[in-house]
């Protein structure tokens, strides 16, 4: 009798170790993800400041200027439901402006040009790293909560299901192959 209640205390104490274990695993990925989180918004933000910046420099020509400094207004200033979409539209704009590399010479010969095209260049190399690196937290944390045990015992506690930051982030050619 005794030798049973010892083994049963024994196997609910290992039980309860892996679900700890578990728990703060899940944890730990969300704390990865809301960093990583927080690392793509300022990746983000840096990518529509600098964008204005340079819409704002005078070097390229107004009807350009005003689409990427619309762009990167409507992207800083969209809540969260429609940030993936404005986002997007950036990515868009940028493509469209420097879709000739002639636009990114312009900018570079212009004065304090060469410091402005090398920032824009680093901004919009950084956002799809940015973003991967998010995703990937989303993912792994989202594995995990699929798990039973996980959905069981509800380890998540009442942590939001993960959500990937879905956006068009390629950068424009000519601009992103400059060192």
């Amino acid at each position: 009798m005794i030798e049973t209640l010892v083994w049963t205390a024994l196997a609910l104490a290992v039980v309860g170790v892996y679900l700890s274990w578990t728990a703060g695993r899940l944890d730990r990925l969300h704390s990865r993800m809301d960093a990583a989180r927080a690392a793509l918004d300022a990746q983000l933000l840096r990518r529509s400041s600098v964008v204005i910046e340079v819409a704002a420099s005078g070097a390229l020509d107004p009807a350009s200027s005003i689409v990427l400094y619309e762009a990167a207004h409507a992207a800083r200033q969209a809540d969260e439901e429609h940030r993936e979409v404005a986002e997007s539209e950036l990515s868009q704009a940028l493509r469209a402006v420097f879709a000739d590399a002639a636009q990114v010479e312009a900018v570079r010969e212009a004065p304090g040009g060469e410091a402005a095209a090398e920032e824009l260049a680093a901004a919009v190399r950084r956002v799809p790293m940015a973003r991967r690196f998010h995703n990937d937290a989303v993912r792994a944390a989202r594995a995990l909560r699929r798990h039973r045990k996980v959905r069981w015992f509800r380890l998540a506690g009442h942590a939001p299901f993960p959500l990937a930051f879905e956006m068009d982030d390629e950068p424009p050619v000519d601009l992103a192959d400059r060192p």
